[in-house]
């Protein structure tokens, strides 16, 4: 009973980060514009994303350090996945996909890890109220 009640606390809280629905197709479509091939969705990305925006909401900052010092890097490579290459975008605030999305297209920096050559998967997650929501994405690719 006392799990259940920590969960639903947490759910109420905005604390759990999410998969965010029709990331993929954002993302690609973006893509696309740009002359790039479409990213498919990675288990290990998805899991780093959604731990940094948890954590980041959990202990309030914002940062592509975490709190405990890691990269996304490290973040990465803690959940199994052997990268050569890596990139995150991290956002706040931004109340819908189609915001964070155009936040990031329009921004010169987040744009390059958006349409990356070298990137072929990629992780976005959501945690936060919708208020102060924080997105982390995460693009890569395994050696």
């Amino acid at each position: 009973m006392r799990a259940l009640l920590v969960c639903l606390c947490l759910l109420a809280s905005g604390a759990l980060a999410d998969p965010v629905p029709g990331a993929a197709a954002s993302l690609n479509g973006y893509r696309a514009q740009a002359g790039r091939p479409a990213l498919t969705e990675h288990p290990a990305l998805q899991a780093t994303a959604e731990a940094h925006a948890r954590d980041m909401v959990q202990r309030r900052y914002f940062s592509h350090t975490g709190a405990d010092g890691s990269s996304v890097g490290d973040r990465l490579r803690a959940q199994g996945y052997r990268w050569c290459h890596v990139a995150e975008n991290i956002a706040k605030g931004q109340t819908s996909l189609g915001q964070v999305m155009d936040g990031w297209f329009f921004s010169p920096g987040h744009r390059t890890n958006m349409i990356a050559r070298d990137a072929v998967h990629f992780g976005l997650a959501r945690s936060g109220t919708a208020k102060d929501a924080v997105w982390v994405m995460v693009f890569a690719r395994p050696c």
